[in-house]
């Protein structure tokens, strides 16, 4: 079967971008110093997990325990839950995987740290902890130093937990100053901090500028996307993943739907100063893809000087690649232009 013979809505993923992607990451978290950890909650693919450790990573981030228990059945056996947990049943999870891997979790609260001791009583398996702090972003993470090394404090008197250091996202200026001040908070208390992890692709260029980061977390880079390529973190030849789509309807001269909704596309915006829609059509850049509805995508024609006809085949970089892998059972993998095989995306709709 040919590429253009699948049938559509398809993410297509072209293994020769996804290798460069990857080779490059890694040669520049090596050329800096930095650990490379990358977040599998892009790919979602043990495949590509196992890969990306080939090359030099020191082990991969989950966000979500499914995502985890999925990777450690695959063999990846080095994971960071960058994600709090909080509740029994996740504890009895979290201690049944530790028994399998190597396990870091991060946490931003005392009921938090309190989750993984009791992990660690169940399983009798030493876990490591790194502290969630704010860098802007405004989501999780403590926003003090001095929150941050009352839970460190915590961590360090639970039997069965070994503070491993600190965790952000997305690391920003403001990650640097954070980490200054708690080294020295931290110093004057007699705790090390040994990590500070830091994540996000599109502010990843410039982890080595942010003075006191050791480990880079990832995610995106693997396939970018039509966000990453308008912040300059990549360029359009380096964008592995696009979703293969049919015109099915021209009701107007200036309008066109495909068969790829939401149910495909992510309904996540870019900035405006750096286009419109849900997404880029390639070679109809000036297209909009204007409405989403759950099977539909409505598009706006009407400054193309060059429209696509019904039946016509499109090819679409997303604007949020996480979310389209997320929301397909499967890829196509291409390599050349030729079409390979297609992969299980694995680890796809784990909530929990």
């Amino acid at each position: 079967m040919r590429i253009d013979e699948l049938d559509t809505p398809v993410p297509v993923v072209d293994l020769d971008i996804v290798e460069h992607n990857l080779a490059k990451m890694q040669a520049y978290c090596d050329s800096h110093g930095l650990n490379l950890r990358p977040h599998i909650k892009t790919h979602k693919i043990p495949a590509f997990a196992h890969r990306q450790v080939e090359l030099g990573a020191k082990g991969i981030t989950c966000q979500k325990l499914g995502e985890a228990e999925v990777m450690i059945d695959a063999g990846l056996d080095d994971i960071l839950i960058s994600y709090p947990l909080v509740g029994a049943t996740k504890a009895d999870r979290l201690a049944a995987l530790s028994r399998r891997a190597k396990l870091r979790v991060g946490v931003d609260s005392s009921l938090a740290v309190d989750t993984v001791a009791a992990a660690a009583r169940a399983s009798n398996v030493p876990i490591g902890v790194l502290v969630e702090f704010d860098s802007g972003n405004q989501r999780t993470g403590v926003v003090s130093v001095d929150e941050a090394l009352k839970l460190a404090i915590a961590i360090e008197k639970s039997p069965g937990l070994r503070f491993d250091g600190l965790m952000t996202y997305p690391s920003t200026d403001a990650t640097a100053e954070f980490v200054a001040n708690a080294r020295d908070s931290f110093s004057k208390a007699g705790i090390a901090i040994a990590v500070v992890s830091g994540g996000g692709t599109p502010n990843a260029w410039r982890a080595h500028q942010i003075v006191g980061l050791t480990e880079v977390r990832v995610g995106t880079y693997i396939y970018h996307d039509r966000a990453t390529v308008a912040v300059g973190a990549a360029e359009f030849g380096e964008c592995a993943l696009h979703l293969h789509a049919t015109v099915i309807s021209r009701p107007t001269p200036d309008r066109a739907v495909i068969d790829a909704g939401s149910k495909s596309l992510s309904s996540d915006r870019i900035d405006p100063s750096a286009g419109s829609g849900y997404g880029l059509i390639r070679g109809y850049e000036d297209a909009v893809i204007e409405r989403l509805n759950e099977e539909h995508g409505v598009i706006d024609l009407s400054r193309c000087s060059r429209k696509p006809q019904v039946g016509e085949r499109v090819q679409i970089l997303p604007n949020h690649v996480c979310v389209v892998s997320n929301l397909h059972d499967e890829i196509a993998v291409s390599r050349g232009g030729v079409l390979l095989d297609t992969r299980r995306v694995e680890a796809r709709g784990k909530t929990r």
